[in-house]
């Protein structure tokens, strides 16, 4: 075979043809990894969420019973009745009251501690938090150690109007009004007290969060607000807020989330929905349905339209936290 040479123009730039690499035949080390890291992980992701989902949208728009076989088609029927129930649409308004509140009192108070055992000692010389801020974070730590449903109980015991421990403190001090006051059976407070139970046992986790997050912020941006005179006050609100303003996006998020839920709190606590339905959530509102009512396609519909609240939520929970970033979406850190 002879090869054909052509002289080049001058200036041109010549060019051998590079050589083709042979086809990359599949080993035993890459059809591996990718059943173990791509493949497995589908297919359980496919299994245990994609598929129970449609399975609700399904059962949906039925009005399947629970414990029979029979299946009947009723469309939107489901979600067209949700329209005109009333308890349903007062379960809601207390989900979404929850969703609002319990955030924000929750990181709220966190942060305030936070700020008090890190940042809160001394204005002069090393940053550093009160004397003995160890003790206050192993006190606000220890509810959430403690499982929900007994926290539920034991509060519930303390709300007692006969027996229960705040009653008999208001009373000792010469508060009579409130002898047999029913915290949890008068409309006026039942769900204020309710709320208090969720904040109490969900504050010291987050006051550990924002700790480490506020142990990653440099000293010098605190020495140098020192230098502008900027009290603690200031410190706290335009120092370190912004600095772990992520973080506090991310524990809103949550926090929001188990507030809608909260059906673990609420069932120790009124496990009927308190008087005229003023704690009833919507949690405990699909239980009852399902499991009393025995209306499983209708509660499977309420668990649709709890899904898309929680999405709802975690979409303008983003959208708030973006626009108190700035339009860019970067951290301040």
């Amino acid at each position: 075979m002879t090869a054909l040479i052509t002289a080049a123009e001058p200036g041109e730039r010549v060019t051998s043809p590079r050589p083709r690499r042979p086809p990359r035949r599949p080993n035993f080390d890459r059809i591996s990894f990718l059943l173990v890291f791509l493949v497995a992980p589908l297919a359980l992701f496919v299994a245990f969420v994609l598929w129970p989902f449609a399975q609700s949208a399904y059962y949906a728009l039925t009005s399947w019973g629970g414990y029979t076989a029979d299946l009947e088609w009723v469309g939107l029927q489901n979600f067209t009745q949700m329209l005109s129930d009333e308890v349903l649409l007062k379960s809601l308004r207390n989900s979404v009251v929850l969703a609002l509140v319990v955030p924000t009192l929750t990181l709220g108070i966190a942060f305030a501690i936070a700020c008090v055992v890190t940042t809160g000692g001394p204005s002069i010389g090393t940053i550093q938090g009160l004397r003995g801020s160890a003790f206050y974070r192993v006190a606000s730590f220890f509810p959430y150690c403690v499982p929900a449903i007994v926290i539920g109980i034991i509060w519930a015991q303390v709300y007692d109007p006969s027996r229960g421990l705040l009653n008999g403190i208001l009373t000792a001090v010469g508060l009579d009004q409130f002898r047999s006051f029913p915290w949890l059976g008068d409309e006026t407070t039942a769900m204020a007290a309710s709320v208090l139970v969720i904040v109490w046992s969900l504050i010291g986790f987050y006051t550990i969060l924002f700790i480490a997050a506020i142990k990653g912020i440099p000293a010098e941006t605190y020495e140098a607000a020192r230098l502008d005179g900027a009290g603690r006050f200031r410190i706290a609100v335009s120092v370190t807020l912004p600095q772990i303003l992520s973080s506090f996006q991310t524990a809103y998020i949550y926090v929001g989330l188990v507030a809608v839920d909260s059906f673990v709190y609420m069932a120790a606590l009124n496990n009927q929905g308190g008087p005229n339905y003023s704690t009833l959530t919507m949690t405990q509102y699909l239980y009852n349905v399902a499991f009393f009512q025995g209306k499983f396609g209708y509660a499977t519909a309420i668990g649709i339209v709890l899904a898309l609240v929680t999405l709802i939520y975690a979409a303008l929970v983003f959208g708030v936290f973006r626009l108190l970033r700035g339009k860019d979406g970067g951290d301040h850190a």
